[in-house]
């Protein structure tokens, strides 16, 4: 049975689709004494933004349109007249929307980790993007963005001996707790970008 789309996830459909040649959270203006953040649509408020521009769809789709280098500098107004730049940072992680959905889907638009059904997901690599982790479908799970914070850079056999991961993967159903212990035999058969350094740093 396939599981009911979300609605947090219905909502990320009305968002500024960028597929996989830009990631954006958001547009930093910057100046000599002032700086604003102003995040996507529907994306959360972090706890140190100074001050928030309000910007539509059409206000991003102008800004991501002059972005083809890492960080891009537009001459812009900011609220108070003054001259600011403009910042807009590409992810390299490139994750194609296609592949987050199909993740989504497969864990029935569950975090793996803890399970939660109602908030947004994020996909976490099971061996890490630093570690050389690609993002595939096999090495990609649904992960809720507390628990990928808290994961961050741990390995999986690191993350599943956290406190957080042995308190909240209590609340798995059997299975998706077996699944999760059957992907640790899986780790040495997923392929390292060859681009990156390797596990052992070479």
């Amino acid at each position: 049975m396939t599981p009911e789309i979300p609605r947090w996830a219905l909502e990320q459909l009305n968002l500024l689709d960028l597929g996989n040649t830009i990631q954006v959270s958001g547009v930093i203006y910057a100046d000599d004494e002032v700086v604003y953040l102003c995040m996507m649509p529907e994306e959360p408020i972090g706890d140190r933004v100074l001050r928030v521009l309000d910007l539509n769809q059409d206000d991003w789709k102008r800004i991501i349109r002059q972005t083809d280098l890492i960080e891009t500098e537009v001459l812009e107004n900011a609220p108070d007249k003054s001259l600011a730049k403009i910042i807009v940072r590409k992810s390299t992680r490139q994750i194609e929307q296609g592949i987050s959905w199909a993740v989504y889907r497969r864990d029935g638009f569950k975090c793996r980790y803890c399970g939660a059904d109602d908030v947004p997901l994020t996909v976490d690599h099971v061996v890490p993007w630093e570690a050389g982790g690609p993002s595939t479908e096999e090495n990609l799970v649904a992960c809720c963005r507390k628990c990928n914070k808290t994961k961050g850079k741990l390995t999986l056999p690191e993350w599943m001996r956290h406190p957080r991961y042995r308190k909240v993967s209590q609340q798995l159903a059997p299975e998706v707790r077996q699944q999760n212990e059957e992907l640790l035999g899986t780790l040495d058969s997923i392929p390292l970008r060859t681009h990156s350094r390797g596990r052992n740093g070479r």
